[in-house]
């Protein structure tokens, strides 16, 4: 499945980073995921698959396209061939706010995994904390920060002054934020983006070591997905605090509303493909740029049964009589 589909999904997160490309700095966050949106489901109607979305953009009832639930892929249309079967998660532009202002790190996301592989996470909040392979296991949910921190440390060989964290820039991390500076930890605050915090947590090289605090849960299975890949670690938690949460629980089957969730627990799968491209300029990946005769796009592919990570730059061709392919 990997080698089929993984430059497949390239082509699907690519396309749905042009479209909303243009309309960054807009200003309307709506219009970016509407473009992102709709491009993602228009590439995903030729990948070669029988597709269901397990995290998408919400019940049928919510959103037009790619709910939970939706089938896609080529199965839909093309009878007659035995398309494999697989579980798609995706945020079609995570980062809304970010592509509306141009600020840096808004990419487009999906992960795929055989039936089964990626669990079906309620839209509820979760509390996280994400490392790279070296501080694998060394990290505790339930730890205070200091503790956590000084473990991290001790995995890389360095005094926590020399740490850097990522923290959600929300006034439900204030005490975190203060907790993690009294053990001076460096903290890189962001408005949006922990799915993109997270995949930089687990690469070496990028001056990231940890990130701290709650975000999405869909956005906790995206980013166990790519972990997975890479050898990271997260653990994670959902946040039930209102009695439709509980309810919700119920409904999906979910008994343990404190269970803690391993890395492997988000996503199980055996055979995975994760897949983002830049949308504007990040720290793992450039965003898209235009030139008169098309694009340039930034992307990222990891795959887990065959041990693969791609650093992908594409020049993307407008069809005419005169192009011309720029170097750099």
């Amino acid at each position: 499945m990997e080698i089929e589909l993984s430059l497949e999904f390239l082509r699907v997160v690519e396309q749905a980073a042009i479209e909303s490309a243009r309309t960054m700095g807009l200003g309307d966050r709506h219009r970016a995921d509407q473009a992102a949106v709709a491009a993602m489901r228009k590439a995903m109607d030729d990948v070669p698959m029988d597709g269901t979305i397990v995290i998408g953009e919400g019940e049928r009832d919510e959103a037009p396209m790619l709910f939970i639930g939706e089938r896609v892929g080529a199965a839909q249309h093309v009878r007659g061939f035995n398309f494999p079967a697989v579980d798609i998660a995706v945020d079609p532009l995570e980062g809304t706010n970010l592509c509306a202002t141009g600020e840096p790190n808004s990419i487009t996301v999906l992960a795929a995994s055989e039936k089964g592989g990626l669990l079906h996470a309620p839209d509820l909040y979760m509390e996280k904390i994400v490392v790279g392979p070296t501080s694998k296991g060394a990290v505790d949910l339930d730890a205070p920060p200091k503790d956590n921190l000084a473990a991290i440390a001790k995995r890389l060989e360095r005094s926590v002054e020399d740490l850097v964290v990522v923290v959600l820039d929300r006034p439900r991390h204030e005490q975190l934020i203060k907790d993690i500076r009294a053990t001076g930890a460096r903290i890189r605050l962001i408005g949006d983006g922990d799915l993109s915090a997270g995949i930089t947590a687990a690469l070496r090289g990028t001056g990231v070591h940890a990130v701290m605090g709650t975000g999405g849960a869909p956005e906790g299975v995206l980013t166990a997905a790519a972990l997975r890949c890479v050898n990271g670690q997260i653990l994670a938690r959902l946040v039930v605090n209102k009695p439709e949460h509980q309810e919700r629980l119920e409904k999906m089957g979910i008994k343990d509303p404190k269970r803690i969730y391993a890395t492997e627990d988000l996503a199980p799968g055996e055979k995975i493909i994760f897949a983002c491209t830049g949308v504007t300029d990040g720290n793992l990946m450039r965003g898209v740029r235009f030139f008169a005769e098309g694009a340039r796009t930034s992307s990222l592919i990891v795959t887990l049964h065959e041990r693969q990570v791609r650093f992908i730059d594409t020049v993307h061709l407008e069809k005419g009589p005169d192009i011309k392919v720029r170097f750099n």
